[in-house]
């Protein structure tokens, strides 16, 4: 990677902040929305098995409904999407999708892909693995949506603040998926605020406590 590129990777990362205030009826068109969601579809993931499901929502009728389910938060109505970013409670249900192409194309030898399966089956049995893998893999999802919204010019939040149990009643979200957060994605109307960052003195360990 040249340089210039990496510098101007983490010039998006530190133009990205999290915007409360959208001008409202911008539209985003749909090859910028369409090119946003692909990118997040390629952070990692724990054995590739891509723990996300995004329910995208544009309609102000669905933003509507949506808004009190998030307190009334007002980037939900003023930007110009809300991607609901959900966790895949049975992501081991895609071990034959995601790894029977490379056995067809002979990437990966069929045993390997029965012990792959046998693992990821194994963990699954618990429901915190479950769980957990969900929330740590449609995180890293999201946050590499909110960087390609950045880089595409757009702004973005990310929501905690919603009722989780009336958005998957409300949405008719299946009980596989998990809401992990909201993104409101737009034009900032003011400035996001300013914030401040702990130094590295604060944060980094070096290789023990």
């Amino acid at each position: 990677m040249s340089t210039q590129v990496h510098n101007e990777i983490i010039k998006v990362m530190e133009e990205r902040h999290a915007v409360k205030e959208y001008q409202k009826g911008v539209k985003i068109p749909k090859e910028h929305l369409q090119q946003l969601l692909q990118a997040a579809t390629l952070a990692p993931s724990a054995w590739n098995l891509q723990h996300w499901k995004f329910l995208v929502i544009e309609e102000d009728a669905y933003k509507e409904k949506l808004l009190p389910i998030a307190y009334g938060q007002k980037q939900i109505v003023e930007s110009s999407v809300v991607v609901a970013v959900l966790g895949d409670l049975q992501a081991n249900l895609k071990v034959d999708s995601v790894f029977g192409p490379l056995v067809e194309a002979g990437f990966l030898p069929q045993e390997t892909k029965d012990a792959l399966a046998g693992q990821i089956n194994g963990a699954y049995q618990n429901s915190q693995v479950a769980r957990d893998e969900a929330i740590r893999n449609a995180s890293l999802a999201a946050m590499q949506l909110m960087l390609a919204a950045k880089g595409l010019g757009y702004d973005s939040g990310p929501m905690g603040g919603f009722d989780p149990a009336k958005l998957i009643q409300e949405f008719n979200i299946p009980e596989r998926y998990l809401p992990v957060m909201l993104i409101a994605v737009g034009t900032a109307a003011t400035p996001a605020r300013a914030s401040s960052r702990l130094s590295l003195d604060e944060v980094v360990v070096s290789n023990t406590f």
